[in-house]
């Protein structure tokens, strides 16, 4: 009867020592799943901005009557001539945006990007909604015989160009408008180019909130792991209740080695999403 008795209190022993032994695994397995969170994700968007000097171009000439329609058109025609680049959809928000830069240059009687209030073509595409990863304006002041002339004057400048021909972008928002700038009666053109937030498809947020919840769970298994560890340190292999902590504390390791298992795989597809948005933000 005592060597069945030592027998017990040994296998006890060997059983305790392999509950250790997983203990010890699980403080590596939580270092293992940590990930980025969503927020820090956002906030590594850097939004671009291109915006070259104003450009004026006073003509002795009678201006014709000017449609928006016809610049966006003839701003389509320039890219497809050019390297074949695919037509910008127009966006109504950017138009807003661009008929409001319009209507500022006369009213405060100005000619810069950036308003004598402070506004810039950033501020003012997201005070009309338009979140953006990239954003570019032109700008121009003077007398135009077509919206073909407009188009092929900012075509003529380098900066403008570049902004025309920019192959990141996606979407446009165009206004021409006639006033009076300093005396003198003339057109206004604006042009707000815009590669929308929304052409990159951002981390799942339910996938986010899983990892979360998991993470939590496995936050309060570990601590019932380790209130268990210290019950049976404190416990004595002959006492009555003894099997019963091991048994418990086995349980807890097993359904937390299953969580977290089923976490990191969640986390990898995760990261995948973020690693594919990051790339789209950087424009690869």
């Amino acid at each position: 009867m005592k060597i069945f008795s030592k027998i017990i209190i040994l296998v006890l022993v060997v059983v305790a020592l392999v509950a250790g032994v997983f203990y010890y695994s699980l403080d590596k397995k939580t270092r293992e799943i940590k990930t980025t969170d969503v927020g820090s994700v956002l906030s590594q968007v850097s939004k671009q901005l291109f915006a070259p000097p104003p450009l004026t171009a006073y003509k002795k000439t009678d201006s014709a009557v000017l449609l928006q329609s016809k610049i966006i058109l003839e701003t389509n025609s320039q890219r497809q001539q050019n390297g074949g680049l695919p037509a910008l959809k127009e966006n109504a928000k950017l138009d807003e945006a661009a008929l409001a830069k319009a209507n500022d240059i006369f009213l405060k009687q100005y000619f810069e990007h950036v308003s004598p209030s402070g506004v810039g073509p950033g501020d003012l595409a997201q005070k009309y909604g338009y979140e953006f990863i990239v954003e570019g304006e032109n700008l121009i002041l003077g007398n135009f015989s077509s919206e073909k002339e407009v188009v092929q004057d900012w075509m003529n400048s380098p900066g403008h160009r570049a902004n025309i021909l920019n192959n990141r972008y996606t979407e446009i928002g165009v206004a021409i408008i006639k006033g009076t700038y300093k005396g003198d009666t003339v057109w206004v053109g604006v042009q707000e180019f815009g590669l929308p937030l929304s052409a990159c498809t951002q981390p799942s947020v339910s996938l986010k909130n899983q990892i979360d919840a998991d993470n939590s769970q496995l936050d309060i298994t570990l601590a019932q792991i380790n209130e268990g560890k210290n019950q049976i340190d404190n416990t004595s292999p002959q006492s009555a209740g003894y099997n019963q902590l091991v048994k418990d504390y086995n349980d807890l390791v097993v359904r937390y080695n299953a969580l977290a298992s089923e976490t990191k795989a969640i986390v990898a597809t995760y990261n995948i999403q973020v690693n594919n948005y990051n790339n789209c933000v950087a424009g690869k």
